[in-house]
C-alpha cells in the first residue's frame, strides 16, 4: 500500500525543472554546442536555469558580419536575460565563412566582402528553419513561439527571416540592422517591395544608435545598406496595416522610441534609438522580451 501511495504522489509531483525540456541534449542553466541533426551544422544552445516544465519559447541570436555564436552571446548577454525570463536562446555560426568568422547568406545583398552570395553557399534560411524542427523534435522549443535578433549582419538577417519566414517566426527584434527588403536599385533611398512580401504580420521591435556611423540611422553608407532605418519602420508599418503612427516619445533622456500601432493582428513597429550610441550591441533585453511575450504564431 505505502508503494503504491509514493508512486500516487510521485505522479502528482510537479515536474522537477530539471527535466523542464524533456530529452532537451542541454542541462538547464548551462550552454552547450549541439550539432543540428544531420545538416553538418551546430549551434551554441542556453536552456535557463529553473525552467517551467515544457518546450520553452526560443529566441535566436545572430552574430553580426565576420562573427560567431560564442561573439553574440558575450556581446548580448543573452544568456542572463533567457535566465531571468525562461526563453532558450540559440546562437549558430552563419554558413559562409570569411577570414575570422562568418557571414549571413541574404540572397542579392552583398555582404561585407562585397560579395553577393551565390548558389553555391550555405542556405541559412533553410537552416535555421531545420533547427528550429530538430530543437522541437528534441523536446526544447515551443514551435509557436520562435523569435529572432541580431547584431549588425546578423540583424540585417533578421530582418531577412521577417521578410521570408513569418510562418515561423513570431516577432522579430534587429539591433543596429532593420531592414525592410533590399534596396530599391532605381532609387537606393527606398526599399524594393518586391523584395520583402511576408506571408503574415510580423511584429518588430527594431533597436539602434544615433551616432553610428556603420550602418547609419540616417542611411547612406555601404551598398547592402542606403535607405534610413525610419523607411525601414514605415514598410514594415505598412506591411503590417498599421494605421496609426509613428508616435515619438522618450522613453529616457538618452532613449526615445518610434511606434506604430493598430495593426493587423497586433503587429506593432516600434524603433528605439539611443542618443550618440553607436555600432554596438543598444538592446534593452527586458524590453525585448517583454515585446517578444506578447506574441506566438
Amino acid at each position: 500500500m505505502r508503494l503504491i501511495l509514493a508512486a500516487a504522489l510521485a505522479l502528482l509531483a510537479p515536474l522537477s525543472p530539471a527535466f523542464a525540456a524533456p530529452g532537451c541534449p542541454v542541462a538547464p542553466g548551462t550552454t552547450a554546442r549541439v550539432t543540428v541533426g544531420d545538416t553538418g551544422r551546430s549551434l551554441l544552445l542556453h536552456v535557463p536555469a529553473n525552467a517551467a516544465a515544457g518546450r520553452l519559447p526560443l529566441v535566436f541570436a545572430l552574430h553580426g558580419s565576420g562573427g560567431d555564436g560564442a561573439a553574440i552571446l558575450a556581446q548580448s548577454k543573452l544568456e542572463g536575460s533567457s535566465d531571468r525570463h525562461g526563453f532558450l536562446v540559440a546562437a549558430p555560426d552563419a554558413g559562409i565563412p570569411v577570414e575570422r568568422g562568418f557571414v549571413w547568406n541574404i540572397p542579392g545583398v552583398p555582404t561585407v566582402t562585397g560579395k553577393v552570395p551565390g548558389a553555391g553557399d550555405a542556405d541559412d534560411v533553410a537552416f535555421l528553419k531545420t533547427a528550429i524542427d530538430w530543437l522541437a523534435n528534441s523536446g526544447c522549443a515551443d514551435t509557436k513561439r520562435v523569435y529572432a535578433t541580431g547584431l549588425s549582419g546578423g540583424g540585417r538577417m533578421t530582418s531577412w527571416l521577417g521578410c521570408v519566414a513569418s510562418d515561423r517566426f513570431a516577432a522579430i527584434a534587429p539591433v543596429v540592422g532593420l531592414r525592410a527588403g533590399n534596396p530599391l536599385v532605381s532609387d537606393k533611398t527606398r526599399p524594393d517591395p518586391a523584395t520583402c512580401t511576408p506571408k503574415n504580420p510580423m511584429p518588430v521591435i527594431a533597436f539602434a544608435g544615433d551616432a553610428d556611423g556603420t550602418n547609419p540611422v540616417q542611411g547612406g553608407g555601404a551598398g547592402y545598406w542606403q535607405y534610413t532605418m525610419e523607411a525601414a519602420e514605415t514598410r514594415w508599418a505598412a506591411l503590417n496595416g498599421c494605421t496609426a503612427g509613428p508616435l515619438r516619445r522618450d522613453l529616457a533622456a538618452n532613449l526615445y522610441e518610434r511606434l506604430h500601432t493598430r495593426c493587423r493582428a497586433q503587429a506593432e513597429v516600434a524603433a528605439h534609438i539611443l542618443r550618440g550610441g553607436g555600432h554596438v550591441w543598444t538592446a534593452d533585453n527586458d524590453a525585448m522580451w517583454r515585446f517578444f511575450a506578447r506574441y506566438r504564431r
